[in-house]
């Protein structure tokens, strides 16, 4: 078959690079082109992949124009996500776009529509879904070997952003970087509840199997001097009961090298027993009627095409597939509505219903 051409569009985002790598390392893609407005922004990628500069854009119209991709992968600040599926969309060509979803649900709904204009699919990637703990979590539950799910209690975050680039490569960062940094800046988007929360939100809307809350309640905080939350607790109301969804940027240790405490991920509560699925562990937790004390059971094993986001969107191009699970805009909306319903209540002090 022959290869998908990809482009790489906006560098906001240090994800851009795994995405490329993994990109590189499918037998059935071929990068394009790079684009981003910034040339230094660029350069680990030229080098680590070794892209010629014929094909190194800094003007996103001149790249979609000259590659004519079938795909692109976008990781544009979050408030820039709009802008940019709507500045791609009419090339027709499939979009990828970087977690989280959006800075709002009015901007995810803009990316909804320039999508089915487009006639082209949209998938928003969350890293979380491709975890085979929380994947067994939720094929776990699926059979039915817990029961009727009522709670999901999700908890992660990292040491803070500037602490790694692309490939998880540690950084120190400085007072200096947090103030240059979009990550920082609340109209671009920044802090922890817009960065984490659709995490926990969306694989959650995925265990609840699309279940919406019926209302939210959220309180952040945000250190002296910042004009973002660096943590945040959001209680959704459904009608089996309270979920909680956690964002920490400023855990102990980061969880891709040693997990903090309290850990990062998830644990579902069932009428028939619960599951603890903690990122990056080689096991699931899982406790039922029949063995109250507990059992550890291996995850998955994850199989191609489903080990990764770029592995799955060119199963769903090639395939003429739908979206499905946490990518898809319909599960990811979802989790956005909670997202914008808990910036309001924190906004507002009280508890809010859920955004429509």
């Amino acid at each position: 078959m022959k290869k998908l051409k990809v482009v790489g569009l906006n560098f906001d985002h240090m994800h851009m690079g795994d995405l490329l790598r993994k990109c590189r390392e499918h037998p059935g893609v071929e990068i394009a082109g790079i684009c981003d407005d910034d040339p230094a922004r660029m350069q680990a990628a030229i080098a680590n992949l070794q892209i010629p500069s014929a094909r190194v854009f800094t003007d996103p119209h001149r790249c979609l124009e000259a590659t004519e991709p079938d795909f692109v992968i976008l990781c544009p600040a979050t408030a820039r996500h709009a802008e940019y599926v709507e500045l791609v969309a009419p090339y027709r060509v499939h979009m990828l776009v970087e977690k989280p979803f959006a800075a709002t649900l009015r901007d995810a709904d803009r990316m909804i529509a320039a999508a089915k204009r487009a006639k082209r699919l949209l998938a928003i990637n969350w890293p979380l879904r491709w975890y085979p703990s929380h994947v067994t979590a939720h094929r776990l539950l699926r059979e039915g070997r817990i029961g009727a799910l009522q709670e999901v209690h999700y908890y992660d975050g990292n040491r803070g952003p500037l602490w790694h680039t692309a490939g998880k490569i540690e950084t120190t960062p400085t007072a200096a970087m947090k103030r240059k940094s979009w990550f920082y800046e609340a109209r671009q988007g920044g802090g922890s509840l817009l960065d984490y929360l659709g995490y926990g939100t969306t694989l959650g809307t995925w265990y609840h199997d699309g279940r919406r809350p019926i209302d939210v309640t959220a309180v952040v905080d945000r250190p002296p001097g910042l004009e973002v939350d660096e943590h945040s607790v959001t209680i959704a109301r459904y009608s089996t009961g309270l979920s909680k969804f956690e964002t920490r940027w400023g855990t102990f240790t980061d969880p891709w090298t040693n997990q903090p405490q309290p850990k990062c991920g998830f644990v579902l509560k069932a009428e028939g027993g619960t599951i603890s699925s903690y990122d990056y562990e080689p096991t699931v937790r899982v406790q039922t009627h029949a063995c109250p004390r507990g059992e550890d059971i291996a995850v998955d094993e994850l199989k191609p095409p489903f080990q990764d986001p770029i592995q799955y969107f060119i199963h769903c191009i090639n395939g003429g597939l739908p979206v499905e699970g946490p990518l898809s805009p319909t599960t990811a909306r979802i989790g956005q509505q909670i997202v914008d319903s808990a910036a309001r209540s924190a906004r507002l002090r009280k508890t809010v219903g859920l955004v429509e």
